[in-house]
């Protein structure tokens, strides 16, 4: 794999980490800030409605803009919200700067999942695509954990200045490692937009939105079930966390390989196997090791539908890929935002702590109809994980024999990319 790949992890690592951290802050911010933990949940949906808005408006401003230079500023738009998190004076100037930080996350993905199939043959795009993911989960590893007991430590704000360093990390790694590649010929906001409108597209951004927020309608209550239903102790949160993080990155190892193979039918197997341990989990939480190995197993199949999400709705928009990209992620966090909501509707129901977990099945299957639907109506089922560039391509990543001879290559060529 390509170095430029660490590059896009690394960017991809500092995202995670920001995202996620503050449902571990919540209480120190409320502390320090003078307001109830509730209301500081309130940073957990700036941030969500920041990737909301983001990804589209930022997306469609920097069509035209060279991919690198669109990373880099990207980054540093991250890197000054997060900076401007840690220096906030009041819970008002925080609320903007959470706002301010997710505003690129959704862009980014977007824009680095289509760099990440540039820089690879056919065959292997999905797989350069979970390279990058595999960041995301490895800051629920180790970035999420180690930055709450930082700032339990020595505080929030040391969190997003650690934060705010690894971006500038990101962009040395980004500005040295990734070539420079430039835009394809002819595209403009109208060419992505009508990509958007593409009905595979739609329906890929339905199966994330309900497939996904299964998963969070669990994820986002995991701390309370493992201190109030399995039975563990308040210093066992962070091992639990990890432990599904764990399994996050063992579901984005296997879904590269396996939606390089065969996209649809790792989606469709993703999917079931989500609704089957959502189902099975609250039948584990009275049995500690059994818990355990649910927390990992639903991690693992929870991500393990990213990869062919993305891939899908990336090769539906065909030669305009990348607003249909950052659009999976504004899903993504729709996703997040409603299962959390419907797994809190749910638990102040009094059916329990467990609850959010059939809640989230019947998500889950929600999300598989709506995937098993789009590929009825398919009548392009391209089984292979190809992002397809048509003439778009065009000399800066192919040699020129391979131009003169295929004006409708495939993306991915990336072994001589110039010009920015």
């Amino acid at each position: 794999m390509p170095l430029a790949l660490l590059a896009l992890a690394v960017s991809a690592f500092g995202i995670g980490t920001t995202e996620f951290v503050m449902m571990g802050l919540l209480p120190n911010v409320a502390d320090d800030l003078g307001t109830s933990v509730p209301t500081a949940g309130y940073l957990v949906s700036a941030y969500a409605i920041g990737v909301v808005l983001g990804a589209p408006l930022l997306t469609g401003l920097g069509s035209r803009v060279p991919r690198k230079r669109m990373l880099l500023l990207l980054m540093a738009l991250f890197t000054v919200g997060n900076l401007a998190s840690a220096l906030a004076p009041d819970f008002g100037w925080l609320i903007a700067g959470r706002f301010l930080a997710g505003l690129p996350h959704g862009a980014f993905f977007g824009v680095g999942a289509v760099v990440a199939t540039r820089l690879v043959s056919e065959g292997r795009q999905a797989r350069a695509v979970a390279t990058m993911f595999l960041g995301l989960t490895v800051a629920n590893i180790v970035g999420v954990p180690a930055a709450t007991l930082l700032g339990q430590h020595l505080g929030w704000r040391a969190t997003f200045l650690v934060v705010a360093a690894i971006g500038l990390a990101a962009m040395a790694a980004l500005a040295r490692l990734v070539p420079r590649i430039p835009v394809e010929a002819h595209q403009d906001v109208r060419r992505e937009l009508r990509a958007l409108g593409n009905r595979q597209v739609i329906l890929g951004l339905l199966t994330a939105v309900f497939g996904f927020a299964g998963v969070f309608a669990v994820y986002s209550y995991l701390s309370a079930m493992t201190t109030k239903a399995m039975g563990f102790g308040e210093s066992s949160v962070t091992l639990v966390l990890a432990l599904f993080g764990i399994g996050m990155t063992l579901g984005a190892l296997a879904a590269g390989p396996l939606t390089d193979r065969a996209l649809r039918p790792t989606l469709y197997g993703s999917l079931g196997a989500l609704a089957v341990v959502l189902v099975v989990f609250p039948f584990t939480v009275h049995v500690q090791w059994a818990a355990l190995v649910a927390v990992v197993l639903l991690g693992g199949v929870g991500f393990m539908t990213t990869t062919p999400l993305q891939m899908l709705v990336m090769n539906k928009a065909k030669d305009a890929p990348t607003l249909a990209s950052a659009s999976n992620h504004s899903a993504f966090n729709l996703a997040n935002a409603g299962g959390a909501w419907l797994g809190g509707v749910a638990i102040a129901a009094g059916w329990g702590w467990t609850s959010p977990a059939l809640v989230g099945a019947v998500l889950a299957v929600a999300g598989l109809a709506v995937a098993v639907t789009a590929g009825c109506l398919d009548r392009d089922p391209s089984p292979k994980s190809r992002v397809v560039a048509a003439h778009q391509a065009g000399p800066a990543l192919e040699d020129t024999s391979s131009s003169r001879t295929n004006q409708h290559s495939t993306l991915g060529r990336g072994s001589s990319p110039s010009g920015d």
